[in-house]
């Protein structure tokens, strides 16, 4: 089964390319089978990692970030394959 976890941030004023470093930096251990970083207007940042996993399988995760790089709490999905 593949589970696809979404986690996405939106920035402080000024800080997009700061949030966006930040994220990038965050190394998950065990690496997922599949990592990308996307971006959105407004500093919006994305990742979606894929794993080789149940649903409820305990995964790595990225963190918070620090309070004065985010504009609000981090968001975050978790989904499985549907076929």
């Amino acid at each position: 089964m593949t589970v696809a976890l979404m986690w996405e941030a939106k920035a402080a004023p000024g800080r997009g390319a700061e949030l966006l470093a930040w994220v990038r930096a965050r190394a998950l251990a065990p690496a997922p089978h599949r990592r990308e970083t996307l971006t959105a207007p407004g500093g919006r940042v994305l990742v979606m990692t894929w794993w080789d996993a149940s649903y409820d399988a305990e995964l790595p995760e990225i963190p918070e970030p620090a309070d004065e790089l985010v504009a609000r709490a981090v968001h975050r999905w978790r989904f499985e394959t549907a076929d």
